[in-house]
């Protein structure tokens, strides 16, 4: 029992040493809820952005919001994973300028695919507002790269980006990105964005959402990248995507594996029942910790 208790002192203190600051943006949301109650709440929240900001916008937005953080004149290509194979489709990073519909320039992807939401989000062009402006759902991605991918559902895999069977993996980097940006769209959107529509695989429990998604939320952590997307968003677009400030969010609505949990919001029991295990108990020498 001694040992239980010191293990929860200590959980405690690594909880606390972990905690960010919760972003003002949220003072008003209140996060006691859970379930679908907290997924109508921050619906409520996140619905309320720019109906101005369009299409065109996105364009200088991502040499911000995408700036590449060890290389200010870049931007991060997402599904790319390799500068150096002479093969500019693959390429993780691209010049700022070089933004365009031709081979070797990049162009913005729909990370949730207009043709695949219900229904459709149409034909964009630079006036375009609504769905198909969201920043959030919007990255900088190699020309190529993005026909590759076209409107194919996410799916399991490993590596690097690429096909999975008639589907596509994102890759090792990118599926925490995009899991947090499919939550996005289905709080954002509802059913019109229903994880299934652009993606595959089993939901959990009696929710709509992938495990997939919960999956690659704990295996791909916030980056740094995400991390400077919200606030400038916030300021040009209005809203942020909240299960990049917090991923444990996604925990309390949809369950599944134990998200980071950026806030402190989940309690110390939650940790204690559902992530640690501690063996032999009772001994009298070694114990084991598995989390």
């Amino acid at each position: 029992m001694r040992m239980i208790k010191k293990l929860s002192l200590l959980l405690v203190v690594f909880t606390l040493q972990c905690v960010q600051a919760q972003q003002p943006y949220y003072d008003d949301v209140d996060l006691t809820l859970t379930g679908q109650d907290l997924y109508f709440e921050l619906q409520n929240k996140i619905s309320v952005a720019s109906n101005t900001f369009n299409y065109g916008d996105v364009k200088n937005t991502i040499k911000v919001t995408d700036e590449d953080p060890s290389n200010t004149n870049n931007v991060l290509l997402i599904y790319g994973y390799n500068d150096t194979d002479g093969d500019c489709s693959t390429d993780r990073t691209r010049n700022k300028n070089d933004f365009g519909g031709n081979t070797c320039l990049y162009n913005r992807e729909h990370v949730f695919a207009r043709s695949n939401a219900d229904p459709p989000m149409g034909e964009v062009d630079n006036n375009t507002t609504g769905i198909g402006a969201d920043p959030h759902n919007l990255r900088p991605s190699d020309q190529q790269m993005n026909g590759y991918k076209g409107n194919k559902k996410f799916a399991a895999g490993s590596g690097n980006a690429g096909d999975v069977g008639s589907n596509w993996y994102p890759g090792d980097e990118w599926k925490g990105d995009v899991a947090r940006m499919m939550m996005y769209m289905f709080t954002r959107y509802g059913d019109r964005c229903l994880p299934s529509l652009n993606g595959v695989g089993a939901t959990q429990g009696s929710t709509d959402m992938l495990q997939i998604y919960l999956q690659w939320n704990v295996e791909d952590p916030v980056s740094t990248l995400e991390e400077q997307r919200n606030p400038y968003l916030e300021t040009v677009y209005g809203n942020r995507n909240p299960f990049i400030d917090n991923p444990a969010l996604a925990t309390i609505i949809w369950g599944g594996p134990v998200a980071e949990d950026t806030w402190g919001i989940l309690s110390v029991q939650d940790y204690d029942k559902n992530t640690i295990s501690v063996y032999p108990n009772p001994t009298t020498k070694t114990i084991w910790i598995k989390n």
